[in-house]
């Protein structure tokens, strides 16, 4: 008999072999139940059949969040009502909006349904807000200070007037761009300031918004707070724009050829 062997047939580096596999194993199926607590069980398109997967749903957990309430997970989330119709009938066939597709949250503008509560900061303070309420920040004097210039839409016309910048505080970067409308209600909408451009010149300069046409940008969802926004905003307000670059133009829509 050979050193390290339990018997002819089996040694410690085979039980240690079987036992990685044992272990790998159960590391998969739990991290499959841990996956299925958000999303879980799948809704598909005939009613309300719900789909567990390949595996049972975990049992439900509760969480302690920052703010001191709770969430369970997994919780049995309502139907999603979707204004569009699936052009076969089949799982997985393409979805036709019957609506504006840019405000329905289709395709491209779909957003999570995130806390309608805004995110805080170290201090316990909400965490995006323009620079009228974070006024410990300012805009570095190499750079160009948009505050006033016009917000040029890709339809060409001058849709706003620069109003704002709103400032994350936990990573001191910009995050939008605050647009004050020429409507009668003075209302004003937040641009994303990754879909802007900044186009500088003599008498100052311009933001462009590539994604929108001026009448999009005047329809863009708004904040509740003048003063902050809450989660599930800045994911419908960030996806509004980003849906632009597929809805805004018929030009933008279908195959390229």
């Amino acid at each position: 008999m050979q050193t390290g062997a339990i018997t002819p047939y089996i040694d410690v580096a085979q039980l240690t072999l079987y036992a990685f596999w044992i272990f790998f194993a159960g590391l998969v199926i739990y991290l499959i139940l841990e996956s299925k607590r958000e999303g879980f069980p799948l809704i598909t398109a005939k009613g309300n059949e719900r789909l567990d997967g390949i595996l049972p749903m975990p049992s439900p957990k509760t969480f302690l969040l920052r703010d001191g309430t709770t969430r369970t997970v997994p919780s049995l989330e309502p139907d999603e009502i979707v204004n569009a119709v699936q052009e076969q009938d089949f799982e997985g066939a393409p979805w036709v909006p019957l609506g504006d597709p840019m405000q329905d949250g289709m395709g491209p503008a779909g957003y999570a349904l995130r806390a309608n509560t805004p995110e805080l900061d170290y201090h316990g303070e909400p965490r995006t807000v323009p620079m009228r309420v974070a006024s410990d920040h300012w805009v570095a004097e190499e750079d160009p200070d948009p505050r006033g210039w016009d917000v040029v839409t890709a339809d060409g016309l001058v849709a706003g007037i620069v109003a704002d910048i709103w400032v994350d505080r936990a990573e001191a970067n910009a995050r939008f761009i605050e647009v004050a409308l020429p409507d009668a209600l003075a209302r004003h909408v937040i641009v994303p300031v990754e879909l802007t451009q900044v186009k500088t010149n003599a008498a100052g300069g311009i933001i462009k918004v590539v994604s929108v046409t001026a009448p999009l940008l005047a329809a863009a969802p708004v904040t509740a707070s003048p003063d902050f926004l809450t989660a599930r905003e800045e994911d419908r307000i960030q996806a509004y724009f980003a849906a632009g670059h597929l809805y805004a133009l018929p030009s933008r829509m279908g195959p390229l050829i």
